[in-house]
């Protein structure tokens, strides 16, 4: 990042807030009730955002503006080409301002500065490539139905589509999800989470600059049981895309049925590493540290459990420990923090009981576990916690913070056990230098994603979700535009048509 007066740490926080108002038809309003809202930073403590906070009448108005843009206007009907190239405009122009997006980032939600902007960076690609599907979404044919008969599949956008996003990844998750929505010829509703609404508002005004038609992209910044239970519940909405807690993600799957929408769900993981004992030792040991801290472990992929194979435990988890150590968790303006903030006061509460449980269920806190004093942030130590068993709720729930519990076990077949022992099944990462190790074992786990001698990397075309109660649906990859579109076949008979009946 090009460093100015406006970017050094003293200039970010000299900053106004930023300030947002409602995307409707093409126009920024208030909230009908006048109503506002502040996001103050996580980790200085001061308002770095205020904004609109919408109604219900608000998210019914942003529906009725989606639904009158899908059936009336252009976007449904464009050229893929056309779509395609107001995509690219919008990758080019998230690149320009990724500065300015980045620095919001940080502020409302608490991650390292350049951890920000290289999810900026990163985001901009999947609009890049979501272009591409833009081009190359098609039907099908069949010609081989016989003389007198020919079929053709066609894909048609689903309509309406109501996004819902979390605080961890604002800006990333979003572009898993909307620039595909687009590209298969959607309109959509989005609803961020309200304590990071600041880059999703920054991504409307690019929208709109980058010509997309008025009504095609709405957004509503409020709050979850008020303009969140709307979207959900409004007859009008074809399709639910969700990304949050696997608990709120059963309450919205439950609403959406009423009204027979589509739902799309990512939701929480436990996810295991596992490290056989001839693993790449010093480059696992990297990957357990880095699995657990990036984004402060607030991250639905993050590798919350490391299950290690007995006859190295206590060797790898020394390593892991000292490691740890290394780790700077502060102020995410500061030269060399590795992870930031906790965003909100719940979870950071949250996390606490957590670990105070796991103490009383019999684990052992080997490093860390307490809070950070830095200022007004919200920071909690690097946290290792040994004395693990399957059973505990600490190996099997998701903490959602930078709390690394330490499993053991014997066998492939033991690993593969302990693995699949939760509700969950987004991803794992199996460790060691022997091929029928890792795949024996990657084959049988039971989630969407499994790293093999790596973890946490992630490319546009590799699709991406969970098993079981990690979610529903997948984002990302060849297929994913498609996931927007309903199929409708065309049978066409061809020459004279033989009668059921005539009558005599």
């Amino acid at each position: 990042m090009t460093v100015t007066a406006s970017t050094t740490r003293a200039g970010i926080l000299a900053r106004p807030p930023y300030r947002g108002r409602l995307l409707i038809d093409g126009r920024w309003l208030d909230a009908a009730d006048g109503a506002t809202l502040e996001r103050r930073s996580p980790a200085h403590g001061h308002v770095v955002g205020v904004y609109a906070q919408a109604s219900a009448a608000d998210a019914q108005n942003a529906v009725a503006a989606a639904r009158a843009a899908f059936d009336q206007g252009p976007w449904a009907s464009m050229k893929g080409s056309q779509r395609a190239a107001i995509l690219r405009a919008v990758a080019d122009a998230i690149l320009e301002r990724k500065h300015d997006l980045a620095i919001q980032e940080c502020l409302e939600n608490g991650k390292p500065l350049g951890q920000a902007l290289a999810e900026i960076e990163g985001s901009a690609d999947l609009w890049h490539y979501a272009a591409t599907l833009a081009r190359n979404l098609h039907g099908d044919s069949y010609n081989n139905l016989g003389a007198d008969s020919l079929g053709v599949v066609l894909r048609d956008p689903i309509g309406v589509v109501a996004i819902i996003t979390p605080w961890n990844f604002p800006f990333l998750i979003l572009s898993q999800k909307l620039p595909f929505a687009l590209a298969a010829g959607c309109t959509a509703v989005v609803k961020p989470a309200e304590v990071t609404s600041g880059t999703t508002l920054m991504l409307g005004e690019l929208l709109l600059a980058a010509g997309l038609p008025a009504g095609v992209v709405n957004i509503v910044v409020g709050l979850g049981p008020v303009v969140g239970e709307a979207l959900v519940s409004h007859p009008d909405v074809d399709m639910l895309s969700f990304t949050g807690s696997t608990a709120i993600g059963k309450q919205a799957a439950a609403k959406a049925a009423v009204t027979l929408k589509k739902v799309s769900m990512e939701l929480g993981g436990k996810n295991p590493q596992i490290i056989f004992a001839d693993c790449d030792f010093d480059a696992a040991v990297d990957a357990a540290v880095y699995g657990i801290y990036f984004n402060t472990g607030q991250c639905c992929n993050s590798g919350s459990r490391i299950l290690v194979q007995a006859s190295i435990v206590e060797r790898f988890t020394a390593a892991v420990i000292e490691r740890s150590r290394q780790v700077r968790i502060g102020d995410p303006l500061d030269d060399g923090v590795h992870a930031g903030a906790i965003t909100t006061e719940k979870q950071y509460q949250g996390i606490l009981a957590h670990l105070a449980a796991a103490r009383e269920a019999g684990a052992t806190i080997a490093l860390g576990g307490s809070p950070i004093a830095a200022g007004h942030g919200q920071f909690i130590e690097p946290t290792v916690v040994t004395g693990v068993t399957p059973d505990m709720a600490v190996a099997r729930e998701e903490v959602f913070g930078p709390v690394l519990a330490v499993l053991s076990f014997e066998s492939v077949d033991d690993a593969v056990a302990i693995a699949n022992s939760t509700l969950y099944g987004l991803s794992a990462a199996v460790w060691s230098q022997d091929f029928t190790t890792c795949m024996s074992a990657a084959r049988r786990i039971r989630a969407g994603t499994i790293w093999i001698n790596t973890f946490l990397e992630g490319h546009a075309e590799l699709p991406f979700g969970g098993y079981r109660h990690s979610g529903i649906g997948r984002e990302l990859g060849r297929f994913a535009a498609e996931d927007y579109t309903e199929t409708k076949t065309l049978q066409m008979h061809l020459g004279p048509r033989t009668y059921w009946w005539l009558p005599r």
